[in-house]
């Protein structure tokens, strides 16, 4: 059998009351909207929630979505708007410890694990540190590993202008590791 409906079918079903076709799109493109919603906000259940509801609005505004772009595009842009206004909203620091949490029951018991461990809180706090716009960048290419063409389709953004903002956005994301890092040296010595 093996023909998968593509996601303007299954945007036309939905017009015409198949909810079951919703559930698809939702479960085709749940992980890549909680991505979106976590890299933003760091933080799991926050991240789920806005996640959620992102789709939820998605449902709403389906009647509006023209099909000039492709549904990843338009359910992206809603999830990164919504983990932004979230965020904004919230205004608390987005660190998070429940890897740390997991070290302490023994769930991780090598010390590489524990080193990667740190390497991803100190990542995640650096991301937490930097405009959404330069993490939404840096999680398309390098957590989703989504080429120049394909970041561009999502987002709408020509190819040169992501080329500029990947650049400044690597350079963002060094100057705030070597911060944390240089707090984190001098806080040992």
């Amino acid at each position: 059998m093996g023909t998968s409906i593509d996601d303007n079918q299954l945007i036309d079903q939905v017009r015409t009351g198949k909810l079951t076709a919703y559930r698809t799109l939702v479960e085709r493109y749940q992980d890549y909207v909680y991505t979106i919603c976590f890299r933003v906000l760091g933080n799991r259940e926050d991240a789920e929630e806005v996640a959620q509801d992102a789709f939820v609005k998605a449902y709403r505004g389906l009647e509006r979505f023209q099909g000039q772009a492709k549904f990843t595009t338009w359910i992206y842009r809603i999830a990164m708007n919504s983990a932004i206004s979230y965020r904004r909203k919230k205004k608390i620091p987005m660190e998070t410890l429940e890897d740390y949490k997991q070290f302490d029951r023994g769930e991780i018991s090598d010390m590489t694990n524990y080193q990667r461990l740190e390497q991803k809180k100190f990542l995640q706090i650096a991301l937490n540190r930097m405009l959404p716009d330069d993490v939404s960048v840096l999680t398309l290419f390098y957590f989703k590993e989504l080429s120049m063409e394909e970041m561009s389709e999502t987002t709408g953004i020509s190819v040169s202008t992501l080329k500029v903002k990947l650049f400044r956005a690597r350079k963002r994301l060094a100057t705030e590791l070597n911060k944390i890092l240089d707090k984190e040296v001098n806080s040992l010595i």
